[in-house]
């Protein structure tokens, strides 16, 4: 749904680029098993349900699709296959997650005029490395992948990049700060004049109000105090001291769903549109390139 509803932005905004960059795909598998009076049992958020004909059940596999999850039919049997396999629960998952991808790139290049419309898509530290041959294999079509090049939004350079900071869900793309501050370095330095760029980074800086997310004790669950969730700061401070040096026009983050806001490193203002997309919500920042400089920004939501 969320996936639609950005497409759809080209012209309800009237937006010559649209960005998305980072965590593209889902986190979790969810079967319909098939019982033997042919309706589906479904575990979704909690819950038990009961899918009984054709209608109900297409109703459940959009309602899963649109929290951007993975449907698959199975019976009890297969279920318990792969109960006692995590490498066929890893298959099914990248098979998943690669055809929803081909699916959105496909939609992409239906639904727009990628002549007219540039259309830029990355992926970010959620997102397993089998997704960028897929965003890749349709550039020839106008998709743009931004990782490892210039790129230019509106005449200005744009850096991407794609890497967090360690993180305790151990995700497909980090680094250690250290290498982080390397790998930036080594971009930045295709930049003629960083000053007149856009860092569009998956990560946020450190300390900031884009990158405070719930603290978590060491059994991986949100800390509270008084019946209130406790938030941190989490981002990178290898992109904290790159903006600081650098100091382009805005950087543009995500990562932290939670932490949908704006803010400013130095001169430069930085940029979270947070993320929804499990409750249909489209998060984004809106920004107004005139000659050659970034004028405004402002955040929308639908």
């Amino acid at each position: 749904m969320v996936w639609r509803k950005w497409l759809s932005a080209v012209q309800y905004y009237q937006v010559n680029t649209l960005m998305l960059c980072g965590d593209l795909t889902g986190k979790m598998l969810v079967p319909l098993i098939k019982q033997h009076d042919g309706s589906y049992e479904v575990r979704f958020f909690q819950q038990k349900n009961k899918v009984k004909n054709e209608q109900e059940y297409k109703v459940m596999v959009d309602r899963i699709e649109n929290s951007g999850n993975y449907p698959f039919d199975a019976t009890p049997e297969e279920i318990e296959v792969l109960r006692k396999s995590k490498d066929k629960v890893d298959a099914l998952m990248k098979q998943s997650i690669m055809e929803r991808i081909k699916k959105w790139c496909e939609l992409a290049v239906e639904k727009l005029d990628l002549k007219k419309t540039q259309l830029i898509m990355m992926p970010g530290n959620d997102d397993i490395k089998e997704v960028d041959s897929i965003i890749k294999s349709y550039e020839d079509k106008g998709i743009v992948y931004p990782l490892d090049k210039i790129v230019q939004i509106g005449g200005v350079d744009t850096l991407s990049f794609e890497y967090v900071n360690p993180s305790p869900w151990d995700t497909p793309r980090e680094l250690s700060e250290s290498d982080m501050t390397k790998r930036i370095n080594e971009i930045a330095s295709k930049l003629s004049d960083p000053r007149k760029s856009i860092f569009n980074f998956h990560c946020p800086p450190y300390g900031t109000k884009i990158d405070m997310a719930p603290q978590l004790d060491k059994s991986l669950k949100p800390v509270t105090e008084g019946g209130a969730v406790v938030f941190a700061h989490c981002g990178s401070k290898a992109v904290l001291e790159a903006l600081k040096k650098y100091q382009p026009m805005i950087g543009l983050h995500g990562h932290i769903h939670e932490a949908g806001a704006t803010d400013k490193v130095g001169e430069t203002p930085v940029v979270n549109p947070g993320s929804e997309y499990g409750e249909g919500m489209i998060r984004g920042i809106i920004i107004d390139i005139e000659d050659g400089k970034v004028a405004k920004h402002w955040r929308v939501e639908g």
